[in-house]
């Protein structure tokens, strides 16, 4: 969940003004660091990142939100990766193959391997850590690449065999990319305890390329090279990832270099492209895969209709929107999806902005105005609080429009912004304490919506709407035993479209993604796959 939005104009005084407050001590300290190493050819320096959403805690089995994810990738390892076209390439696992019938896969490890605290990393933990979300007492919002998993064999020390109840197009892509934990720390610690275990805060020991250093709340997670990575020692020497209040703080600090790298938002894409004239930075730019929409709890029987969700989004200018808040920054999304994979549908219905068709679906529903305008029917007015978080400007405006513009035909909407942690907790699983909320959705390495629109996942996974079609869970399941990726396509194709018919979401728009790196970094490039694919290769040029 990401990108941001201020009405005002921020001006270059205020952003200097802004940019005066103290860094962090361990900022200071990384700062100093790579001063040291001015003149050197290659100066490795120290990677500073900056969030307006803190993380929440680091164990990719129980995390559901980006900044965590992010902090998990530099700290854990999975079998695989991907490259930056979403292609498998190869990790903890120097090489696998599988069976003709797509039913066995076995991964050959690297031997080389060691935890943060210098334990080695073997099958072992691999067979641990791919058995959690298949625990029955597993609580987590992660279990459906696993559900198809009958067996996890070790076969030697360096090799692992899993064992699959159907063939699963997204094996390689998802379920072998989530994070291997390490079986001597976690091994004994009951299953419905490990998502509140200290690990996931205070002391996560992973075999990726930085180890994790101190967590202060509010302001920052240190982070250090790992000098025994297996696929070689950083050439950075550590990474800061600052939690800054808003995204003013975080352009200003990107401008006057204390930060390195980072995302722009919509409504800065002009700051930043005057810094690349300056050579204040590099900009790079590209389709997010990613779209961002609100969401219906569709729980609340006030959205159980499908003709008042296809009110509710013919009452949305999101072409407005758009040019408004967003310039160039993103296209009308009008259903799931985006455009920067392969499997994405331009061909789903269309729900144009149509004020007088909104009231007359409204009408047909049962819906009609009250004494002070507000739609009533039953004796129950048409009222609802619509949840953001403050972490994120540009979806408190949008749920400011979508307050105005529902008013027009006689809805009424609260808003209610919170602090990003109370945000998600509200929002997940098992609370669903929402009645709509603005929102974001990133796609991941495959694009199988089954995460999203499967009856399985309303539960504990990731179908916060709570949507059910049968027709849908039917092409879902299917879509991941498709290998031709055509008809894998269609299928998916099919589903979305019925899913944008029935409209549990109103989606908004694909978000354009921007990337300003500082002029030094040498590495990172802008993709919608891999955003800090081969991080251990980055270094500032001095």
């Amino acid at each position: 969940m990401f990108r941001k939005r201020l009405w005002l104009v921020v001006t270059l005084a205020m952003a200097m003004l802004i940019a005066a407050c103290s860094q962090p001590e361990e900022a200071k300290n990384i700062d100093a660091n790579a001063a040291e190493k001015e003149g050197a050819e290659t100066a490795g320096g120290n990677l500073i990142l900056a969030t307006t959403a803190a993380p929440t805690l680091f164990n990719p089995y129980y995390s559901t939100d980006t900044s965590s994810s992010t902090i998990e990738g530099f700290i854990f390892s999975g079998l695989v990766t991907v490259d930056q076209d979403f292609n498998p390439e190869g990790d903890l696992a120097e090489s696998w193959d599988f069976s003709d019938d797509g039913l066995k896969w076995t991964f050959y490890l690297r031997e080389n391997v060691k935890w943060h605290d210098g334990e080695p990393m073997t099958a072992d933990d691999v067979v641990f850590s791919y058995n959690i979300p298949r625990d029955p007492d597993y609580v987590g919002p992660r279990g459906l690449p696993f559900e198809i998993i009958e067996e996890v064999n070790k076969i030697d020390d360096y090799t692992v065999e899993f064992v699959l109840s159907e063939p699963y197009a997204p094996f390689i892509t998802i379920t072998a990319q989530f994070e291997v934990l390490p079986k001597h720390i976690l091994g004994d610690v009951p299953i419905a305890e490990l998502g509140k275990h200290p690990f996931n805060t205070k002391e996560p020991i992973g075999t990726g390329p930085f180890k994790f250093k101190e967590w202060k709340e509010g302001e920052y997670i240190a982070l250090e090279a790992n000098e025994d990575y297996h696929l070689g020692a950083p050439k950075l020497d550590g990474l800061l990832y600052k939690i800054v209040p808003d995204t003013n703080t975080l352009m200003a600090q990107l401008q006057v270099g204390e930060i390195s790298m980072a995302g722009i938002s919509p409504e800065y894409v002009g700051m930043a492209q005057d810094l690349e004239s300056k050579g204040m930075v590099k900009l790079e730019s590209g389709p997010s895969n990613a779209f961002e929409y609100i969401g219906y709890n569709l729980r609340n029987e006030l959205f159980q209709d499908k003709k008042v969700r296809h009110a509710l989004t013919h009452a949305i200018d999101r072409e407005a929107i758009i040019e408004a808040i967003l310039g160039s920054a993103g296209t009308v999304a009008h259903g799931p999806g985006s455009p920067a994979n392969w499997a994405f549908n331009p061909d789903v219905p269309k729900f144009e902005y149509d004020i007088e068709k909104a009231k007359q679906l409204l009408r047909e529903a049962g819906w009609k105005p009250g004494p002070d305008g507000i739609l009533q029917k039953d004796g129950k007015k048409f009222e609802f609080a619509l949840k953001t978080t403050s972490a994120n400007e540009i979806r408190q405006q949008i749920a400011e429009v979508a307050q105005q513009q529902w008013a027009e035909i006689g809805i009424k909407t609260s808003i209610e912004v919170l602090e990003w942690s109370a945000y998600v907790e509200q929002t997940s699983p098992p609370n669903w304490n929402f009645d709509a909320m603005v929102a974001g959705w990133s796609i991941g390495s495959d694009p199988d919506p089954t995460w999203f629109w499967h009856t399985s996942e309303i539960e504990a996974g990731l179908n916060y709407n709570g949507y059910s079609n049968p027709k849908v869970d039917e092409l879902l399941s299917k879509n991941t035993q498709i290998a031709d990726l055509e008809e894998r396509k269609a299928v998916i194709a099919e589903a979305d479209a019925i899913v944008t018919e029935d409209q549990p979401n109103t989606f908004i728009y694909y978000p354009e993604g921007y990337l300003a790196i500082s002029p030094k970094l040498a590495g990172p490039t802008f993709n919608a796959a891999n955003t800090y694919y081969k991080i251990h290769e980055w270094y500032f040029e001095s």
